[in-house]
Parts: C-alpha cells; sequence; structure tokens
C-alpha cells in the first residue's frame, strides 16, 4: 500500500503548476463603476462558498470588464511561480491571498447595507482602483508567465486567464480589490504605500 501511495504522490508531482498574482492600477474618473462588477462578484463567490465554477465565472466578467476599460490604465505588475508540487503551490496561493488581504482596504464587500442616519448620501468617488488576481492553475500558461507590465502583454494575460476558465484549468482563485466599495478613497500616496511594486505602463 505504501509503494503504491509513493507511485501517486510520484505521478501528481509531475503535475505543472502556474500559480501567479497580477496587479492592475486604473485611474480616472469612470473607474468607479468596475466596483459594481467586483462586489457583484464578490457576493457571487461568498454566496456559492467558492465554488471554483462560479469564481471563474465571475473572474471572465471581470477581465472582460478590465480590458473594456485599457483606457484608464495606469500601472500593472506581476508575480508567480511554477511548482511540481500541489501542497506546495497551495501554500503559495495561501500566501499571495494573506499579502493581498493586508493591503489598503482590499477586504470584498460582503453586505448591502443601507447607509446609516450619520453617513453622507453623496459619497466621495475614488479615482484610484487597484484589481488584485490571484489564481493557480495546472499546465503551461506562456501569457501569464511572463513580465505583464506592458499594455499589450497584460491584454493578453488578461485573456489567458478568460481562456484558463473555458478550459477547466483552474485550481484556485482569489480577487482582491483596493478600495473594496463605493465611498472608500485610495489616495495617490496611499497607492505608493501599499502598491509600491507597480510600473507605469
Amino acid at each position: 500500500m505504501n509503494a503504491l501511495g509513493d507511485r501517486f504522490n510520484q505521478m501528481r508531482g509531475r503535475t505543472r503548476f502556474v500559480v501567479c498574482r497580477l496587479f492592475i492600477h486604473l485611474a480616472g474618473d469612470e473607474v468607479a463603476p468596475l466596483l459594481g462588477v467586483l462586489n457583484h462578484a464578490a457576493r457571487e463567490a461568498i454566496e456559492s462558498e467558492g465554488d471554483l465554477e462560479v469564481m471563474g465565472e465571475e473572474l471572465v466578467k471581470i477581465c472582460q470588464s478590465l480590458l473594456q476599460s485599457d483606457a484608464y490604465w495606469r500601472s500593472a505588475a506581476n508575480e508567480g511561480d511554477v511548482f511540481w508540487d500541489e501542497a506546495a503551490a497551495g501554500d503559495y496561493v495561501n500566501e499571495l491571498f494573506t499579502d493581498s488581504a493586508e493591503r489598503y482596504l482590499s477586504e470584498p464587500y460582503e453586505t448591502g447595507a443601507a447607509p446609516t442616519a450619520d453617513e453622507p448620501l453623496s459619497l466621495p468617488i475614488t479615482h484610484n482602483l487597484v484589481v488584485m488576481i490571484t489564481v493557480a492553475c495546472e499546465g503551461e500558461v506562456p501569457a501569464l508567465e511572463t513580465d505583464l507590465s506592458q499594455d499589450d502583454t497584460l491584454r493578453a494575460g488578461l485573456k489567458a486567464l478568460i481562456d484558463l476558465q473555458y478550459r477547466g484549468s483552474f485550481r484556485a482563485i482569489q480577487v482582491h480589490f483596493s478600495p473594496a466599495q463605493l465611498g472608500d478613497e485610495l489616495t495617490d500616496d496611499q497607492l505608493i504605500e501599499h502598491f509600491p511594486e507597480l510600473i507605469p505602463l
């Protein structure tokens, strides 16, 4: 039985896992509506209890919205690694998740609570938005395993994420965004402080 288990683990060890995280910074008066797309995706993920198929469908919508908003792209960055061990890939996903969650105002908005009496009816609109997408998938993804800090490679990377959903290759999907809801603001100084890896496009 032990020998059988060892052979099974060796077979699994030959599976190639790609784990990567994309940062996309958008700026301008029209970036706030994207928060609606992102918050809807967050609610769907919560309601489905993290069902990977649902999260993949929502990621497709997010990527399509980002591609349609390319006029507002200002900077980007990406990082990642390749693993031949599923547990090691999972540990790295968890590490990236923890880091993303600790970024400024990057918790997904989970409720549709109405404003209280002491809250203003008109909310300030942020002019900066950072979307952080972390995925793990099987196989090779050349469009994600490269520098995405240029318009053309970033566009190709987002299209590759859409394709991965249709191929059923995802093993993990996480999306964080800052600020997390309408009314929160991400200032230029906060952008520099909390997202130092961003490279101007």
